[in-house]
């Protein structure tokens, strides 16, 4: 019934008794349903743990809510790696809810891992789950510069050698094109040579000023061919970027270029240091609730200087930490609100926050 549904946006599953199976047919579909962004899945705990197929790379989902659930850390482990590994990554999720479930400090770590590479998630929210130290540290780390691992060294390397010759066959192309191109201008060329040297042999007393005109015929006919062969190569150019709009239509090495430009391992604020390659982390996540959890003050200096350091471009706009295991008027806490209020945070997004997470308040007391 849903493919027919043409115009069905949202789509809401709260206790609904669905299963592994019900959820893997769910995803098939709604990869039929064109208009289809926002999935809950709420209050469905899975003995197979399947909701990271909801996260997989040809997903369609924009705004996915998988709270109450009973997600662990191997489940976290899953969907961590469908948010990102080296090889792929999830380019449609914009919002990711899994608060009131059970991630831990290993759970909190696969999330982690699972950001490193990922461009396209803003909000996430891990609110009331069993977060202490070691996972905020996790997530805080990589918001910030962290290093390459071996393998993702060696992907990049792979990315750049596909680049390189992509680049190359593109330049053999172009040559082969524009050897092909004198074969119709050279005609015209000898055919104004013959009228030349009927010019020259019929009016000889008019050498000098033959002469002198000319060059400026040959200059205009160069500067025409230029003009066009100027014109003609950009609008191939044109050709290559409009339809990158339209992803269904692109071609195979234009999808490539452009997984290339997105991709953070070919970022060029790449940085060398101590023999290590360095990223300038994650700026994509705009906002990060971890409220209710375990977190103690060990961890809010390291989030204040991730805060400092994205301060001048891109990161974080909200960091919730309220109901944690710090006193409000802690001084490292009470700094951190105050950056955060420095970036002017909507009222309005802060606002369909709380009411979220008092409906998930709520919606714990009843399963309780």
């Amino acid at each position: 019934m849903l493919p027919s549904l043409s115009q069905l946006q949202r789509l809401q599953f709260w206790q609904a008794g669905l299963s592994d199976r019900m959820v893997i047919s769910l995803m098939n579909t709604i990869s039929l349903c064109s208009n289809l962004r926002v999935v809950a899945l709420e209050g469905n705990p899975l003995p197979e743990q399947s909701y990271h197929h909801l996260l997989s790379e040809e997903s369609i989902i924009a705004h996915l809510s998988l709270r109450n659930n009973r997600i662990g850390d191997e489940s976290a482990r899953l969907i961590g790696s469908a948010l990102s590994t080296t090889r792929s990554s999830n380019k449609s999720l914009l919002s990711l809810n899994l608060a009131f479930n059970s991630i831990g400090d290993a759970g909190a770590a696969h999330i982690a891992q699972g950001l490193r590479l990922n461009c396209a998630l803003l909000f996430l929210s891990l609110s009331n789950n069993q977060i202490g130290d070691p996972g905020a540290a996790q997530l805080a780390a990589i918001l910030g510069d962290f290093a390459l691992t071996h393998e993702e060294v060696v992907e990049r390397r792979k990315l750049l050698l596909e680049r390189t010759q992509s680049s190359s066959l593109k330049v053999d192309s172009d040559q082969t094109s524009a050897d092909q191109l004198p074969s119709a201008p050279s005609s015209t060329s000898l055919s104004s040579k013959g009228t030349s040297k009927k010019k020259e042999t019929s009016k000889k007393d008019e050498k000098p000023a033959a002469n002198r005109e000319n060059p400026k015929s040959n200059k205009k006919s160069s500067d025409a061919k230029t003009s066009q062969s100027k014109g003609g190569k950009a609008g191939g150019k044109e050709k290559q970027q409009t339809p990158q709009e339209d992803q269904s239509s692109i071609a195979l090495t234009e999808q490539e270029e452009s997984v290339e430009i997105g991709n953070p391992l070919l970022d060029q604020s790449l940085r060398h240091r101590d023999g290590q390659i360095f990223l300038p982390g994650n700026t994509t996540l705009t906002s990060l609730n971890l409220a209710g959890n375990r977190i103690t003050e060990k961890s809010l200096p390291q989030f204040l200087t991730l805060l400092e350091m994205q301060s001048e471009g891109g990161g974080l706009l909200r960091l919730c930490l309220e109901r944690n295991c710090f006193p409000p008027e802690c001084e490292s806490y009470v700094k951190i609100k105050e950056l955060i209020e420095l970036r002017n945070v909507p009222e309005k997004n802060s606002s369909e926050v709380t009411q979220e997470e008092g409906r998930g308040h709520s919606a714990e007391r009843t399963d309780i």
